[in-house]
């Protein structure tokens, strides 16, 4: 992997003791001739879209590059993700794309943003796998410059340099980033929770953040998802001993887990579990089947040999010998669990008998699908478990206290989470010594100015986002989604008539036809008369000389929508075409 074509070569080591000392003295030479700037772009008061410019100078860096998923209102849209204006405008100067996990919110625009700004991108191990993946679906792999990045290894861009810590999450391979620059330094936790007993791999490393506040912090731009919820978060292995008890009281039912495709070591205590109990795992969802591979060819997933087996051969084993890992915990409409609810998947029916368990808990906004879904399994006799059976990726107020009291930064920029969430960190913060003068709850596009002396927001950049409709980015904007929910609303009426340009007589029609509006055949009289409204329109306009097809076709949609609203008290979309002939 680190031979691929594409990649970058091999930067430097573990930080030693000689380096921090060449920076300190690089940062005491400029300190005075420039501030850091800190530019969230997306991602704050909301949940995704992830995306913060640093700049210092003529150096930008770029950390995380994420989606969020379109609200009830954006109608037909897939994906949203941010608008990168600024960086294209400034693209000489931006030197990485530096990224902290591979969840979605954190690394899905950034196939679409590569495609306009083709810098290189820095990750862990999973995290690149998931990315290049991603990259080969939009055949970027050849043009993108790729570096896998160790765990205490730093990478130099620009002025800045990187150092990538050690963190947990609900995803392996997650990452802080201590961001070196000559106004000081910058830690951001990305997502992330203090577990001793993690799955996979080692725990949070809390000395080097202690290490690095010592020396003294700058800013800490800290994950605020919990910090409403008091306590520490639950290892992610308490989950394993509960699926133990799960499967010993229900040994003679079919089960099916639904859990997150990229919670990898949520799948590997499921495969251990049913493993423990003689059961054949099949995985259904084809993000699922490709977080899977990824991490079992990375080393991050371990699954014994015969473990895993197809679902045409789930006919070969009794239902009690079976787990049928799936997407869809958030309801999804087109994920396996949804599609098997729905009786439309194609080799699995669920029935009386099956257990399924919900080993997520509903993202804020998916409560009414996910409920949706297990009102349909219970329909269907299954018996559905969805209390106790996940733990949180995120910290909560407690840990978060603990790396403050770590990093002991001068400012506190609270980051991921809606304003209520990141209010909730601030007020931590202030528990803990900060001065409110020093706590900046920032909103997308503000520029946020610091150094060792002070700190200021000095004012803003354009934000926004892209809309990705099918094939389409940025071609669906708020005139299109308008005009999408004035169809879905009130529906459409097309007026279609035949007009002589040269004698400017009607030659055929007007013609109705609605769809959405009302159902034709039995509301013949209210078409006919619309129809009749519109032709005495049309006629008067005529008898005036009035053949201009843009007035004829204003003096239509006003004497129709006059008309509609009288009767119905609706304002259907309404959409007149002329013919010439």
């Amino acid at each position: 992997m680190e031979n691929s074509r594409g990649r970058l070569p091999e930067t430097g080591r573990p930080p030693s003791w000689h380096m921090e000392e060449t920076w300190l003295k690089t940062k005491k030479e400029n300190e005075n001739s420039s501030r850091l700037k800190i530019i969230p772009l997306g991602g704050l008061e909301q949940i995704g879209m992830n995306i913060t410019a640093f700049e210092y100078d003529d150096s930008i860096i770029v950390v995380d590059c994420g989606l969020c998923f379109p609200a009830d209102d954006m109608l037909g849209i897939d994906l949203v993700i941010p608008d990168i204006s600024y960086l294209k405008e400034h693209a000489e100067k931006v030197k990485g794309f530096v990224i902290t996990h591979g969840h979605e919110d954190h690394i899905g625009a950034l196939p679409y943003v590569l495609k306009d700004l083709n810098i290189p991108v820095y990750a862990t191990r999973l995290t690149m796998g998931i990315l290049e993946n991603k990259l080969k679906e939009h055949n970027l792999m050849k043009t993108t410059k790729r570096k896998v990045v160790k765990f205490g290894q730093s990478i130099n861009l620009g002025v800045f340099r990187v150092e990538y810590i050690k963190t947990n999450h609900s995803i392996v391979d997650a990452a802080a980033l201590a961001i070196y620059s000559p106004a000081g330094v910058v830690v951001h936790t990305g997502d992330f929770k203090v577990d001793y007993t993690p799955v996979f791999g080692d725990a949070i490393d809390l000395q080097r953040f202690a290490e690095i506040g010592k020396k003294g912090v700058l800013a800490l731009m800290c994950d605020s998802t919990n910090a409403e919820r008091p306590g520490f978060t639950p290892s992610e292995k308490t989950v394993g001993k509960i699926f133990d008890t799960l499967f010993e009281e229900h040994k003679n039912t079919r089960i099916f887990v639904a859990t997150f495709a990229s919670n990898v070591d949520r799948v590997q205590q499921i495969i251990n579990t049913a493993y423990k109990f003689g059961r054949k795992v099949s995985v259904e969802g084809r993000s699922m089947v490709n977080i899977i591979e990824i991490a079992s060819g990375l080393g991050c997933l371990n699954i014994p040999e015969n473990a895993l087996m197809d679902a045409d051969q789930l006919k070969n084993y009794p239902p009690d010998k079976q787990v049928i890992i799936t997407t869809g915990s958030q309801g999804e409409s087109m994920a396996a669990l949804s599609r098997m609810a729905g009786n439309i998947h194609k080799k699995i029916t669920i029935g009386a008998g099956d257990t399924i368990i919900f080993s997520s808990s509903p993202i804020p906004g998916n409560e009414k699908p996910v409920t949706k879904v297990i009102n349909e399994l219970l329909r269907k006799g299954a018996d559905v478990i969805f209390q106790d059976t996940h733990v949180s990726g995120h910290a909560c107020q407690e840990e978060i206290k603990l790396l403050y009291t770590l990093v002991r930064p001068k400012y506190a920029i609270p980051v991921h989470g809606e304003y209520k969430h990141l209010k909730a960190q601030a007020k931590i913060a202030s528990n803990l010594g900060i001065s409110k003068e020093n706590i900046f709850i920032l909103s997308s596009g503000d520029v946020l100015e610091l150094d060792g002396d002070s700190a200021k927001v000095a004012g803003r950049v354009p934000v926004g986002t892209i809309l990705v409709d099918g094939l389409g980015v940025g071609d669906v904007g708020n005139v299109v989604l308008r005009d999408r929910q004035h169809l879905a609303e009130d529906g459409i009426m097309i007026v279609v008539m035949s007009l002589n340009r040269a004698t400017g007589e009607l030659v055929a029609g007007p013609d109705i036809v609605s769809r959405g509006f009302v159902y034709v055949k039995e509301s013949d009289e209210l078409i006919e008369e619309a129809r009749h409204t519109v032709d005495v329109a049309l006629q008067n306009c005529l008898d005036r000389n009035i053949t201009d097809w843009a007035k004829l076709k204003a003096a239509t949609k006003d004497v129709l929508s006059d008309y509609v609203w009288k009767k119905t008290k609706r304002r259907p979309m309404i959409l007149p075409i002329i013919m010439d002939v």
